[in-house]
């Protein structure tokens, strides 16, 4: 699901594009000093920043103009912190998934294994060149979105909390990875209060909850408005992750812009699977989910069970309610009604798009 369908267009776009490029530029202005394989990596690195949809910097600055915040310049640089953090991640997770390719074209390790295969490399031996890199580039992404922050110009208390706000969302997003791979050693499918949790960890905490409440505090917002942004990012964030599963399985492949059966393969831990798992047709298809030769045939089957059994109407409908409660935490007198107005697409667009 591209999270650039969730929300209006802010003002400031255009700066946070600035911030970042400045931001690489003087990088790559560094790396070249060092040699030009680093200021090739610096160029991969920046392509892999470009073209994206920026929703967690169209957070920041929704929440900081809609809360009084006039210093555009200035926030952007909070906005390009967390765009670089959702590099950082991104880039380790395709290491993770072991994948070479992100929407159609290489990757990071992608363009460093096919460097390393033009030099004559074996393909295992090109493999770990490009994970490699692609662990080196998402360090230093991850490193320089706390640099970023350090140009943001706001009181000592604004800064540490600002700075407080990005290390929970890494903390949040390693441990969230954590589980990830730790539930992949137990062959049962875990409760969906686990699956709950780790969508929160994984996707909520710097996607939503972060972005919004960092600009509430950059625009000296109330606290209750802090916390109750926190409060929305937290169950909308849930909400898009339960969404984006289930149109990982059912989604068009055109528009989701990834296959409908790698999750079905990877046997990928989902509140879809979860309430099948409890179910008696989880026997018809355990064997299958999970399975790296799945066909499309079976995939085809596996789908029609989780029609079947109420799997995916039960997805849809756990995705509505966390919506739902999102929008509860908005209705308060503190929470501007045009912040209010700004932030209901995103609850809104996560539901229509599983109906």
């Amino acid at each position: 699901m591209d999270m650039d369908t969730l929300l209006v267009e802010p003002i400031g776009l255009e700066q946070v594009e600035g911030a970042l490029g400045r931001f690489f530029e003087e990088s790559k202005v560094r790396a070249a000093k060092i040699g030009p394989g680093y200021h090739g990596l610096w160029e991969t690195l920046e392509r892999c920043t470009a073209g994206g949809k920026r929703f967690r910097p169209r957070l920041v600055m929704s929440a900081y103009q809609m809360l009084g915040g006039r210093d555009l310049e200035n926030a952007a640089e909070v906005g390009a912190a967390f765009e670089l953090l959702h590099t950082a991640l991104i880039v380790h997770d395709d290491v993770i998934d072991r994948d070479f390719i992100r929407r159609g074209i290489p990757n990071v390790s992608g363009r460093y294994r096919s460097i390393a295969e033009a030099a004559g490399m074996s393909a295992e031996g090109a493999r770990h060149v490009g994970f490699s890199a692609g662990v080196i580039a998402g360090d230093l992404a991850l490193s320089n979105a706390y640099r970023l922050l350090e140009r943001v110009e706001a009181s000592a208390a604004v800064r540490r909390r600002l700075g407080e706000i990005l290390d929970e969302a890494v903390f949040a997003s390693a441990a969230g990875e954590f589980l990830d791979i730790e539930t992949s050693l137990n062959p049962a499918m875990p409760p969906l209060e686990d699956i709950v949790h780790m969508a929160r960890l994984k996707t909520s905490v710097y996607s939503f909850e972060g972005p919004l409440q960092a600009g509430a505090v950059l625009a000296d917002a109330q606290e209750e408005v802090v916390v109750r942004l926190g409060e929305f990012g937290r169950d909308a964030g849930i909400a898009y992750q339960i969404a984006d599963d289930l149109l990982g399985v059912f989604g068009n492949e055109t528009r989701t812009g990834k296959t409908n059966w790698g999750d079905l393969r990877e046997g990928k831990r989902t509140a879809l699977m979860s309430y099948v798992s409890a179910r008696p047709e989880w026997d018809s298809i355990s064997s299958l989910v999970g399975s790296p030769g799945m066909s499309a045939a079976e995939a085809d089957q596996v789908r029609r069970i989780l029609v079947d059994s109420g799997a995916r109407d039960y997805s849809a409908d756990l995705a509505a309610d966390y919506a739902s409660r999102a929008r509860t935490h908005l209705e308060s007198d503190v929470v501007p009604a045009a912040l209010r107005a700004a932030l209901e697409p995103v609850v809104s667009a996560v539901v229509d798009r599983v109906r």
